[in-house]
């Protein structure tokens, strides 16, 4: 929950705005790793796991309408979205953009947008160490996780595939 002084409040009136779609979309994402259990939940590659779901779960939701019964019917547009072939980014890009004009647009308060953008900000600009699937000769299997050659990859390029994993093992 985002904490302001009356003075610096978002709402109307002194209210607090709570940036309550991103935190939902948030938790949804974290809940399908954590049943995946793909990786430990400490680690940077979940936490680019969950920001990319979380991003795409929140960039989904044309109709304002995050709700926990229709968590189920939208795995099949996730899993879309998150698939190999798809432009994740420029996706990801467009939606924020068209976000950002209608928050503009309408002057108000805008946290669970702000809260995304942070999110995508992080998934752009760090960089995990990952195996690189490209070196490997032959395309022969590496053993062992810590052997092979390893190259430094955006984290959204490592999130996006754990996060459409999590969604099939869901």
């Amino acid at each position: 929950m985002l904490h302001r002084s009356e003075e610096g409040t978002d709402g109307a009136d002194g209210e607090l705005t709570v940036p309550m779609a991103w935190l939902y979309a948030e938790y949804i994402a974290d809940e399908l790793l954590r049943t995946g259990d793909l990786m430990p939940p400490t680690s940077f590659e979940f936490r680019a796991g969950r920001d990319a779901l979380a991003l795409t779960i929140f960039l989904s939701d044309t109709e304002g309408e995050l709700s926990g019964i229709r968590v189920v019917t939208q795995l099949e547009t996730w899993l879309s979205l998150t698939a190999y072939d798809q432009p994740w980014q420029e996706w990801v890009r467009e939606r924020l953009a068209e976000l950002a004009a209608a928050a503009a647009e309408s002057g108000g308060p805008a946290p669970d947008l702000d809260l995304a953008e942070e999110a995508w900000r992080w998934l752009q600009e760090t960089e995990l160490l990952a195996p690189d699937l490209n070196a490997v000769p032959g395309g022969a299997p590496v053993v062992g996780e810590d052997e092979g050659p390893k190259v430094w990859t955006p984290a959204w390029q490592l999130g996006l595939p754990l996060g459409h994993l999590a969604i099939h093992l869901f």
